[in-house]
C-alpha cells in the first residue's frame, strides 16, 4: 500500500494528471483506491459493464480480446477510461502478466475532477488519441502481413 504521500508522487507522475494542481491531486489521491492482483487475474472482461478507470501502480497487464493482445501496460498507464465517457461495455479483458497493483478513480469521481478541472478530459483524450494511433499501427501491420500471405498462397 502506498503512503498518501507516495500516492501523490506516483500520480503526479501519470500522464493524464501531469501539469495539474498540487492542491487538486491531494483531494484526487485521497479518493482513490488501491486494489491488488495476483498473476493471470483477469481484472474485467470483455463485455462488462465497466464504472472504474485503473491505474498501473505496479506490475504489468495485457489488454486483450480473446487470445490477442491489443497492448501490454507497466506502471503508469491507465486502462477502462472509454466506459467512463460512452457508457457502453468494456471493449477488451485486462488480464494481470504478474502481480499488479492499482488505483482506481469511479466514474462519479472522474466527473467531479473534469468538472473541477477541465484539463484532465484534455489529458485523457490524449491518451485515448495515442492509444488509437497505436491500433491502427497494428491494423495496418496485420493487414500488410496478410497481403503478403495472400501473396505467397497465390504465387504457389
Amino acid at each position: 500500500m502506498l503512503s498518501s504521500f507516495e500516492r501523490l508522487l506516483f500520480i503526479r507522475r501519470v500522464s493524464i494528471f501531469q501539469e495539474l494542481r498540487d492542491e487538486f491531486l491531494v483531494k484526487l489521491a485521497s479518493a482513490m483506491d488501491e486494489l491488488s492482483f495476483p498473476t493471470d487475474h483477469t481484472i474485467f472482461e470483455q463485455g462488462e459493464e465497466g464504472r472504474s478507470l485503473y491505474i498501473v501502480v505496479s506490475g504489468r497487464v495485457r489488454v486483450h480480446v480473446g487470445d490477442r493482445d491489443l497492448v501490454r501496460l507497466d506502471a503508469g498507464s491507465i486502462f477502462g477510461e472509454m466506459a467512463l465517457f460512452d457508457a457502453e461495455p468494456r471493449s477488451a479483458s485486462v488480464t494481470t502478466t504478474e502481480t499488479c497493483d492499482c488505483l482506481t478513480l469511479n466514474q462519479l469521481q472522474l466527473i467531479d475532477a473534469i468538472e473541477e478541472t477541465p484539463e484532465i478530459a484534455v489529458n485523457i483524450t490524449r491518451a485515448l488519441s495515442r492509444r488509437i494511433r497505436e491500433l491502427n499501427g497494428k491494423i495496418n501491420s496485420y493487414e500488410t502481413e496478410l497481403k503478403e500471405i495472400k501473396a505467397i498462397n497465390t504465387s504457389r
